[in-house]
């Protein structure tokens, strides 16, 4: 589901980063996205491990623990490996894609549905 790319620069007081990628797509509205995140791994001051999802230079709630659809606020979000959207997307492959195009589910799941034989 992740997709583990190695240790980045550290962080002020972080032990360690890695890199994760995730596919979403909304089970509610059917919106598609991808989104990097930086995972960096900080010791507290009892000595606790703590970890913080950076994604854009912001830090931001896990998105594991409950994901938010970026399109309708929907919290029925499907998390996936890296590039299911990105490979729907080019499957679809017909002419240019506007830029910010509203992804449906069909669209996402297309493209990995088995046809019956």
């Amino acid at each position: 589901m992740s997709e583990i790319a190695g240790q980045t620069g550290l962080r002020a007081g972080a032990n360690a980063v890695v890199n994760e990628s995730y596919s979403f797509a909304c089970m509610r509205c059917g919106y598609g996205w991808e989104q990097s995140y930086e995972i960096e791994h900080h010791t507290d001051a009892a000595g606790h491990e703590v970890v913080f999802y950076v994604a854009d230079g912001k830090v931001v709630p896990s998105p594991l623990s409950k994901p938010t659809c970026q399109n309708c606020d929907g919290h029925v979000v499907r998390i996936m490996r890296p590039g299911r959207v990105e490979s729907a997307r080019n499957a679809e492959g017909t002419g240019e894609q506007p830029e910010h195009h509203h992804w449906h589910l069909s669209d996402l799941l297309h493209p990995f549905q088995r046809k019956a034989s």
